[in-house]
């Protein structure tokens, strides 16, 4: 049953009973009254008719002269009596009573006094008969009247009663059984506004309010699902967030509009020197009094460079080296709806590293004043050995010697010049043309050693090549692949302590022609093999020697790389280097 019907089938009690109650109460009143009006109409006349009666008598009795007219009136209130009797017995009386009255009369009218005063007493004591017969009766109505009133309070009362008792029921219940499944409402939304959705509502019937708490637990489980699939989503964008912040080789802090440190990934606590928790909820401002590049880093923020002007770099020791980080500034703006504009909410300051950009301009610098000392060198020596030629008294002997240093010279200054043009033509995109065909790896070790005889030669080195003789034919590329060996030879021969032995070996090594170039010079440490391959790379000697452009290494690895081979170094500090490339071997068939 819903809880509307209840409420008015409640109602509908409490009108039955008032209805009940204001009926029987009227019928009550109007039974009283019925009998208050029959007692005025019927005995109360009856007794006022006999009281004239006697009082007739009286005058009869008195001999008046009026005694006449006190018959005719006894008559009329006799002849009245006859027409109201309600009561039994009554009847006999008046007819008693009219007997005696005619007997009265006609002694009378005969002019006898004898019997005439028994039959006043007579008439008189039948009037009194009839008077206290009307009188009884009207007591005997009072007295149930009186019974019916007091029966109609008691049974009004008892009305009355289930009337307060149905009503305080109803009282009691109804609001009980609206307030109690409110309150049960009110409690679980005061739970779900506490992001607590397991406060169900207990379905307990049918009615409206069932409806309801079926309805709300729907919503509470529809609730706690897109919480789930929000906290869900959410958990996952800030984890996706926090992988990408803390991920970043950048280093970042984000102040909100009132410089109070929000976020500072790793990278930025690394570089403060200071852990998450002494850096997030606190003043940018207090953390500055206690870390110096804090301080350096809201000054740039608060007096930022002019147009055309860039924010120096930062000069910061990370990960025990020495490090430049540039600074980048970007504001927050956060959408005001209620004033319909944007407003300021933070800044973002962002570390970047550019060391390696500041490494490379340092090379760029580097491998230009190289080149400058590198063309610089054998251009002197070229133009003080032309002068010596143009002396015309200097003998045949020294004019040869002059002219193989300048011949040397040239060389340097075109190989110097090649790898520049090589390495423009790799930047440019264009590759290595090849010609790559069979090739007799002894032939081609052979012609550059020769090559680099005179340097062996001036520094007393000693050279041993072995070569076994059933080493295959390599598919190769027979200038790129000598460039490439005479780079490495002039290279452990630069290094190479005077008095000291270059080994050259070839062997075949499965699919492939293995050549190796061992030195006896300082050796290089292992975090710098691969440095070495990279453009402009310099790692200068103990005896003070920078080496050349520092781009040999680059494109011999470029030449060999082309033609499906790989470049090496094995070394270590103190025991020398060696250098190392293969080449696919040449099947016939």
């Amino acid at each position: 049953m819903s809880f509307k019907s209840k409420i008015t089938l409640g109602f509908l009690a409490l009108l039955l009973l008032l209805l009940a109650l204001g009926g029987y109460a009227f019928r009550i009143v109007r039974q009283l009254d019925h009998s208050a009006r029959s007692i005025l109409k019927d005995n109360f006349y009856s007794v006022q008719l006999g009281q004239q009666m006697l009082r007739s008598l009286d005058n009869l009795e008195r001999q008046r002269p009026s005694a006449v007219a006190d018959l005719a009136r006894f008559r009329e209130s006799l002849t009245r009596e006859a027409g109201n009797i309600t009561e039994p017995g009554e009847q006999e009386i008046v007819d008693s009573l009219t007997a005696n009255l005619a007997r009265y009369e006609r002694l009378r009218a005969a002019g006898g006094a004898n019997g005439r005063g028994a039959l006043v007493d007579e008439l008189r004591r039948q009037t009194h008969r009839m008077v206290q017969l009307n009188i009884d009766t009207l007591q005997a109505n009072n007295d149930r009247a009186t019974a019916t009133a007091t029966r109609a309070g008691y049974y009004l009362l008892a009305v009355i009663g289930v009337s307060v008792v149905v009503a305080s029921g109803f009282v009691l219940r109804v609001p009980a059984a609206a307030v109690a499944p409110l309150h049960r409402l009110a409690v679980s939304i005061e739970h779900a506004t506490n992001q607590d959705f397991s406060a169900a509502i207990p379905v307990e019937s049918n009615d409206e309010f069932g409806q309801v708490a079926r309805a709300f637990n729907r919503l509470l489980v529809q609730l706690n699902e897109y919480r789930n699939s929000t906290l869900a989503q959410l958990v996952t964008e800030r984890n996706r967030a926090a992988s990408i912040v803390n991920g970043l080789d950048e280093g970042l802090l984000l102040l909100d509009q009132h410089r109070v440190i929000l976020l500072a990934n790793p990278v930025a606590c690394e570089l403060l020197g200071l852990e998450a928790a002494q850096l997030l909820g606190r003043p940018a401002q207090e953390v500055a009094l206690e870390n110096e590049l804090v301080s350096t880093l809201l000054h740039s923020v608060n007096q930022p460079p002019g147009p055309g002007q860039e924010i120096p770099l930062l000069h910061i020791t990370h990960s025990g080296e020495e490090a430049y980080f540039q600074l980048d500034v970007q504001d927050l703006l956060a959408f005001n709806e209620a004033l319909n504009q944007k407003e300021f909410a933070g800044q973002i300051l962002t570390l970047r590293n550019v060391s390696d950009f500041k490494r490379l301009d340092q090379v760029k610098s580097n491998f230009l004043a190289t080149v400058s000392h590198e063309l610089k060198t054998p251009l002197s020596s070229m133009n003080i050995n032309l002068r010596l030629l143009q002396d015309e008294r200097l003998p045949a002997e020294e004019r040869q010697r002059v002219t193989s240093s300048i011949r040397q010279e040239t060389q340097r200054l075109q190989r110097m010049v090649g790898e520049l043009l090589d390495v423009s033509r790799l930047d440019a995109g264009a590759g290595i043309r090849l010609d790559v065909r069979p090739t007799s790896l002894a032939d081609v070790v052979r012609y550059a050693t020769a090559t680099v005889q005179a340097q062996l030669l001036d520094k007393h080195l000693h050279l041993d090549l072995q070569l076994p003789p059933d080493l295959p034919a390599a598919r190769a590329d027979v200038e790129k692949t000598t460039w490439v060996l005479i780079n490495l030879l002039a290279n452990a021969i630069r290094y190479s302590p005077p008095g000291e032995t270059l080994t050259v070996r070839a062997q075949a090594s499965g699919r492939q022609v293995q050549i190796s170039v061992q030195d006896h010079g300082p050796g290089i440490a292992a975090e710098h093999h691969e440095r070495i391959f990279q453009r402009f790379a310099q790692l200068p000697d103990p005896s003070g020697y920078c080496g050349g452009s520092g781009l040999g290494l680059s494109i011999a690895r470029e030449f060999i790389a082309t033609q499906g081979g790989r470049l090496w170094v094995e070394s270590e500090l103190g025991t020398g280097s060696t250098f190392c490339f293969t080449l696919p071997c040449h099947r016939l068939g």
